[in-house]
């Protein structure tokens, strides 16, 4: 069983639920929630309200909240895990292991392992965050020398309004960050609905596409020691790693 810590209830957890139903290794999962501890009413409360969520404390508290034992956890939230950096987004897993004696990863620490198992160096940001945010993100992967060559910011709604974002939103965010420069397009957000895009948007880039339920899901299943794959489901899926 994959225990996924997520922020916001009824958003994108189907698309966790169809990726896993997919994969050749059929994993359970099962959601457990991180409440907010403020309401985010402006822009520039966001960060403060990203961190507060993120503090280990909280972590441990939600995740005592899962009805069975997980195997494996992970903080399925990618700006709340690289935020403030490497450093603070492995002081969460510690704390999630520490409390649960099993592996702990997050959608970030997921990005970082999927792109080094692909060899990146380069990478294209198709971003939902605003410019800011998305350079914070840019800095968290160049912590591991992965050089953003290109990055688009849509700066779009909540977690509930990207839910909403349909196949033609997410295929042109992925289009506008296309980069010849790039080795791969990440697309670092939980609560878009990917998995049935991820052949689809690989092809019309040309090259890797990383998302965040996909990188997710791999991490999670490489730290069980188990294969993640699955056909038509991108580079990082189409063969046990």
């Amino acid at each position: 069983m994959i225990g996924l810590l997520y922020p916001t209830r009824d958003c994108a957890e189907d698309d966790f639920t169809a990726l896993a139903g997919c994969l050749d290794a059929r994993p359970g999962v099962e959601f457990a929630y991180v409440p907010w501890a403020r309401r985010v009413v402006e822009r520039e409360n966001v960060q403060a309200a990203v961190r507060e969520l993120s503090e280990p404390d909280r972590l441990v508290q939600a995740a005592g909240t899962f009805t069975t034992s997980p195997r494996v956890v992970s903080w399925a939230c990618t700006s709340c895990s690289f935020l403030d950096g490497v450093a603070v987004a492995k002081t969460q897993t510690d704390a999630l292991t520490d409390a649960l004696d099993v592996p702990a990863s997050s959608t970030s620490l997921a990005f970082l392992a999927a792109a080094h198992r692909l060899g990146l160096e380069r990478i294209a940001l198709a971003s939902v965050y605003a410019p800011e945010i998305t350079d914070a993100f840019a800095a968290f992967l160049a912590e591991e020398d992965i050089a953003t060559v290109h990055a688009v910011s849509a700066d779009a709604g909540s977690d509930r309004d990207l839910a909403t974002w349909d196949s033609a939103q997410i295929r042109d965010l992925v289009d506008s960050a296309a980069s010849p420069d790039a080795q791969a397009v990440l697309v670092p957000e939980t609560a878009l609905h990917t998995a049935p895009l991820l052949a689809e948007l690989e092809k019309r880039a040309g090259k890797p596409v990383l998302t965040a339920t996909q990188v997710t899901l791999w991490h999670c299943l490489t730290l069980l020691g188990r294969p993640a794959a699955g056909p038509g489901l991108g580079a990082l899926l189409a063969h046990p790693h």
